[in-house]
């Protein structure tokens, strides 16, 4: 499938319109389309990408949006994907802001606002699972990920600490192998 500007910014602002709740939900859909309908990426590519994304400051879907769209035509293709993905909430905000103070007052939008909730909660689970298997894959990352979730759920620790954590380990114990395997 061609890798056009334009190509490159319907697809992101295909995902970005469907992207309700943030960053962490954006896997899933980034996977449907660039990976499986498109081909344009493997889903490991995407896996680092993303991985990559959400320890960067910065908004997780367009930091993924600059990685692939880099890969798939440059700086023209970041450019495409990083207005695709973000043009959808611009103008949905823009639209909804005068409005949004009387909707809210309505059951019927509450009910909405809910159904997308449990939404978001199933891509979230899709975008564990799809990042489990590449990243859990031993003992070792199994401990780091028990490590980093009791941290996680102590509340106690700010998590761009445990995700600075989990790089200095993974960083460390990378640095340890090779190590190892130049002595050998």
């Amino acid at each position: 499938m061609e890798k056009s500007f334009f190509s490159i910014f319907k697809t992101f602002f295909k995902v970005g319109a469907l992207l309700l709740g943030g960053g962490y939900v954006i896997l899933p859909l980034l996977t449907s389309e660039l990976v499986d309908k498109k081909g344009w990426i493997t889903s490991d590519e995407l896996c680092e990408y993303y991985a990559i994304s959400t320890s960067l400051p910065g908004v997780i879907a367009v930091n993924t949006a600059i990685f692939a769209g880099k890969k798939l035509l440059g700086t023209k293709g970041a450019i495409a994907a990083i207005t695709g993905v973000t043009m959808p909430a611009f103008v949905v905000i823009i639209l909804l802001a005068s409005i949004l103070s009387e909707l809210v007052h309505f059951n019927s939008v509450n009910y909405i606002f809910w159904g997308v909730g449990i939404g978001v909660i199933a891509l979230l689970c899709f975008a564990v699972k799809e990042m489990w298997g590449k990243c859990v894959t031993d003992r070792f990352t199994s401990w780091i990920y028990i490590i980093c979730l009791l941290l996680a759920l102590s509340g106690k620790i700010s998590s761009a600490w445990i995700v600075i954590f989990a790089i200095i380990i993974g960083a460390s114990a990378q640095f340890i192998k090779n190590r190892r395997i130049s002595n050998d």
